[in-house]
């Protein structure tokens, strides 16, 4: 049988002439006609002007952050999604940026208004989904949780250094067995002589391959309450191990913590967290700031897709004229109208102190339904080059998978509303009965 040259040139290393094994052509050769992501398209999506609700304070958040996500972090980050790893270079841009911390007020923090926190997380959000957590998981959970619930001296070792993101942290509630169900993990706290014995193991957490601070929630053996804890890298018996094979939010370095008895100091023991309820303070805050993600990463998608459309010949034209194209791009735009003034509203009920946990979570989980029927229509406008990270969609609609299941999946947080306003639990499921009552 005669060997083709292609089977001779591959058995001998690919020496010759041959093709096979040549790095793939540049973006702008293979696909000369539209900008791929790595140059952002200016924001298209504000249609009713939404900009004139903020304050300048809020304004200028969202300018100084946008600034530099497209200018730092667009140009790079298919790379590293690709590659599923975090890019600690652009840490202290973002740590200038002064917006970790968000709402804590003192300890180096910016104080910023809810509504500023909000608009620096879609920012975030809109040029990259997993930047934007890793700022939410450091800030909105674990800043928040020390800033809330940890003693004085606490909030003077820690934020100072976490606010400029020279330290990083992690904030670990959800375990192997304990997902949606968090109220009932299983991580011991056992007291002995000057600390606490931390035995357990937990799973997703953000950031927990590389923090500095661990923020540890653990069952108290003596009450059999839900006690919270700062454990710091590289604690004897701690370990942090990264979860592959992802397909959304690859960025994000989410682990699997293993602690076997590892010791924290009486010192490390938050105060302020002596029930699962006292977890819900800060939940309640980032509630709000995760259904603040999926409304950056719809912005991002259209504006990506309303560039792409205008620049995108078929048949003779612009994709931009056909009426079937135009109706898609303006669903996606309403849908972003509607989402905006949903995440506003809701901010402004915090403010006031009107907010329920019911309306954050329909707020998240509203919004996160929103914003998957409009990163989907986004993938259907792009055609083939909406299954290509270079061109945002494909990596959006991957990285808003993960964020319309964390913090609360849709189901559940439909079911914390439903609770609010039936005044009935349906979370467990009817007792299992032998016999049907039919």
């Amino acid at each position: 049988m005669t060997r083709s040259a292609a089977t001779v040139s591959m058995e001998n290393g690919g020496t010759g002439n041959s093709y096979f094994g040549l790095p793939p052509l540049d973006l702008s050769a293979a696909f000369p006609q539209a900008t791929p992501a790595s140059s952002f398209p200016p924001c298209a999506s504000d249609y009713y002007q939404f900009d004139d609700l903020l304050t300048p304070e809020e304004v200028a958040v969202r300018k100084k952050v946008r600034e530099c996500m497209e200018k730092e972090v667009a140009p790079i980050m298919s790379k590293y999604w690709e590659k599923a790893e975090f890019p600690f270079h652009i840490v202290p841009k973002l740590g200038a940026l002064r917006i970790a911390g968000g709402t804590i007020k003192g300890y180096g923090c910016p104080g910023m208004s809810i509504t500023a926190s909000a608009i620096a997380t879609a920012e975030l959000a809109r040029v990259d989904a997993s930047c934007s957590t890793f700022i939410l998981v450091h800030s909105s959970l674990a800043m928040l949780t020390i800033a809330l619930c940890g003693s004085e001296e606490q909030k003077l070792n820690y934020l100072p250094s976490l606010a400029k993101l020279d330290t990083v942290a992690c904030w670990a509630l959800t375990e192997p067995d304990y997902g949606s169900d968090a109220s009932a993990l299983k991580t011991t706290a056992m007291k002995v002589a000057g600390g606490w014995i931390l035995e357990g193991q937990k799973r997703w957490i953000g950031n927990s391959t590389f923090a500095d601070l661990l923020v540890i929630f653990a069952r108290n053996t003596s009450t059999n309450q839900i006690n919270g804890y700062i454990v710091k890298k590289d604690a004897p018996g701690l370990t942090a191990t990264k979860i592959e094979n992802k397909i959304g939010l690859r960025i994000v370095q989410n682990g699997d913590i293993v602690l076997k008895k590892v010791f924290v100091p009486d010192e490390d023991r938050l105060p302020g967290v002596n029930s699962f309820q006292d977890t819900n303070k800060v939940l309640a805050v980032s509630r709000v700031m995760v259904a603040w993600q999926p409304i950056g990463i719809s912005m991002g998608v259209y504006d990506m897709c309303h560039r792409y459309l205008k620049e995108r010949k078929q048949f003779g034209v612009p994709l931009a004229a056909f009426q079937v194209n135009q109706q898609k791009l303006v669903q996606m735009l309403g849908n972003i109208q509607a989402m905006v003034l949903v995440g506003w509203r809701l901010c402004k009920m915090y403010d006031s102190g009107k907010m329920t946990p019911g309306h954050a979570s329909l707020g998240k989980s509203w919004i996160s339904l929103k914003a998957r029927e409009t990163v989907a229509l986004g993938r259907e406008l792009l055609g083939g080059n909406g299954i290509l990270s270079d061109f945002l969609v494909a990596k959006a609609f991957c990285d808003l998978e993960p964020i319309y299941t964390y913090e609360g999946t849709y189901d559940i947080n439909t079911l914390v509303t439903g609770r609010e306003i039936t005044g009935i639990a349906s979370f467990k499921a009817a007792a299992l009965t032998k016999k049907s009552r039919l």
